[in-house]
Order: structure tokens, then C-alpha cells, then sequence
């Protein structure tokens, strides 16, 4: 897979154009029968081959893109360390929280590694599903996160949680002096022409980490380009190529899934194909498939929307329908 990874390397992101659109079989709109779906852009090659809205998204219109955020954050983890504001992923969370610690002393929860964060090996209680309107209704959410019993030994079992993710965006704050978003658009996003439309943060105005960030659909498929070009983005090497390599390893298996995990990175077997992709709930997507060089974004709106109710949707739609178009397609 990372021989696969390095020799991968695509054209610079195009303007869309309307002809692209004329040769692709009408049955991808089928895709907008799933859930709530309400963008798709598929980009082969480099180039956008497929773009199809419903409603009055467009496709440089910010969107919320729930916890697809995470994957995004574990890139800015990778840059931290590549700009040496953090020394690697062995460091832990007593090194970033002593306050903390001087007062609630605990070995284990101390030695909790940025690597067990990226993973969700925490071991700390999840801040998610049941615990989640607690959290957030809290009026600390680095303490609450922090406050969770172990219920696991950390390093081992996966246990998702967005209050983990959340400990990394304060690491990354806490390291550089910078805002979470401030660090993202001077390593990131401005490089790339990415806009961040929004992005909530905590009571103590840390940026939430892992959720609630706004994206726009063309600038997904660019992170999805830069996870294809190996860290690469219009000749720039902006990430290093072993940071992207370390991202898509599988370390651990979801918990409530069976899906693959690596550095905030989901990974799944799609008919003969392996696929890497970032995942927010109601439907928000960026799926990579390195053996057919292609990219896509998928957006959905969160009014009415379940993601787990038709993820497997998602993904059969995928096998049946996209990637027998992808492989056609002349590129």
C-alpha cells in the first residue's frame, strides 16, 4: 500500500467545467435517493470527471461536515510535528495539561499518548453518544474529557470519542501559540484556497476538535487530493509523506462498525478496491481510492439525517454504481 501511495502522484485541482458532466451515465443521481444527500463531485486523474448538486448547495458553499472534521484535524497534528511545534506522537497529555494534573494526579491518564488520541485508544470514557449533550453542555470540555473514568487501558481497545479528538485541537493550541483555526490557515488551508466557513468552539474558545467545521465541497475533494498526492498539493509538498503513510495504517477496528481505523482515517475493503475516508454524520464523505487515482466528496444536509441509518447505502452505491464509472471513464 505505501509503494501504491508514493507512485501516486496527480495533476494540480481544475475549474470545473460544464462538458465534464455530458459523457457520465444519468444513474449517478440516484445518489440523492440516499438519506439526504445533496452534493457529489467526482474527480479522477486530477480532474473532475462528475458534479451534481440538489437544492441550493453549490459547490463553494461552506457546509457543516460534523466528524469528517476529525480527519482534517489529525493532517494539522501531522504539520504540528512537521513544523516542530510538537516532537511526535509518544508525547502525552501530561506534558500539555500539567495544570490539570497538579491537581488531579493520575499516572495512567498522564501517559496517555497524542498516538492513543489520533486512534481513539484513549481509554478514557467516550464523550460521545450517550455522553455527548453532557459535554458540550459543560462549561469545560477539556476538563470534563479529562474527567472520564478509564475504562479502558489506553493504547489498547478503540473506544470514539470527540472529546479525545477535542484534546488534540487544544494540543495543537497549546504547542504553537496559535488558534487551532489561526495554525490550520497558515500551514493548510490558505496554501490550499481552503475557506473554513465556520467552526465552533469550547467555553474556554479552544476551536472544537474534531466536529462542527464548515467545508465546502470542492475544497473536500482537495484534501482528498492532498491524501492522494501523498502530502503533495499543486507541486507543494505540504505534509510529509510519511505523516500521510503513518494515517492510513490500520491500528485499530471501530467499536461500533466494521470499519478500519488509522490516525482519524476510516479505511474499508469496497468490492476488489481498498478505500480511505474521512466520515461525519448525516452523510458528509471524502473517499479516496488510490488504485483507480480518484477522489470524491459526498455532503448531506443534517436536518432530517441519520448517518448510520444508510451509511451501507453509501457504500454499496459506491460499489455498484460509482466505481464501475470511475474505472469506464477515460480519465
Amino acid at each position: 500500500m505505501q509503494i501504491l501511495l508514493l507512485t501516486i502522484l496527480l495533476f494540480g485541482y481544475p475549474f470545473f467545467a460544464d462538458d465534464t458532466l455530458s459523457h457520465t451515465p444519468d444513474r449517478l443521481d440516484e445518489v440523492f435517493n440516499i438519506g439526504t444527500v445533496q452534493s457529489l463531485i467526482i474527480q479522477k486523474n486530477g480532474k473532475v470527471m462528475d458534479e451534481r448538486y440538489r437544492g441550493r448547495i453549490h459547490g463553494d458553499l461552506p457546509v457543516n461536515i460534523k466528524s469528517a472534521s476529525k480527519s482534517v484535524l489529525s493532517l494539522l497534528i501531522g504539520l504540528a510535528i512537521d513544523h516542530g511545534y510538537l516532537e511526535g506522537t509518544h508525547q502525552t497529555l501530561g506534558e500539555f495539561f500539567p495544570e490539570y494534573f497538579e491537581n488531579n494526579p493520575d499516572p495512567v491518564k498522564e501517559s496517555i499518548t497524542i498516538k492513543d488520541l489520533l486512534t481513539m485508544r484513549s481509554g478514557l470514557e467516550t464523550t460521545s453518544f450517550r455522553n455527548y449533550g453532557r459535554w458540550v453542555m459543560s462549561n469545560n470540555w477539556v476538563q470534563f474529557a479529562l474527567n472520564q473514568p478509564l475504562a479502558d487501558t489506553p493504547g489498547e481497545a478503540m473506544m470514539y470519542s470527540t472529546g479525545t479528538s477535542h484534546l488534540l485541537s487544544v494540543i495543537i493550541t497549546k504547542a504553537s501559540g496559535m488558534s487551532t483555526l489561526e495554525f490550520g490557515n497558515r500551514y493548510l488551508f490558505r496554501p490550499m484556497g481552503i475557506r473554513i466557513g465556520g467552526w465552533d468552539r469550547d467555553p474556554q474558545g479552544y476551536y472544537m476538535g474534531g466536529n462542527n467545521m464548515a467545508m465546502s465541497p470542492r475544497d473536500l475533494i482537495k484534501i482528498g487530493e492532498l491524501m492522494m498526492n501523498v502530502g503533495t498539493y499543486d507541486g507543494r509538498q505540504l505534509i510529509s509523506r510519511n505523516w500521510i503513510l503513518e494515517s492510513v495504517q490500520v491500528y485499530t477496528k471501530s467499536n461500533f462498525n466494521p470499519y478500519d481505523y488509522g490516525y482519524m482515517w476510516w479505511r474499508k475493503q469496497v468490492e476488489d478496491y481498498e478505500v480511505f475516508f474521512a466520515w461525519g454524520n448525516g452523510g458528509q464523505y471524502i473517499i479516496i481510492l488510490p488504485e483507480l487515482e480518484a477522489v470524491i466528496s459526498i455532503t448531506s444536509t443534517l436536518s432530517t439525517s441519520n448517518s448510520r441509518r444508510y451509511q451501507r447505502e453509501i457504500f454499496q452505491f459506491l460499489g455498484d454504481v460509482m466505481i464501475p464509472i470511475i474505472k469506464n471513464h477515460p480519465g
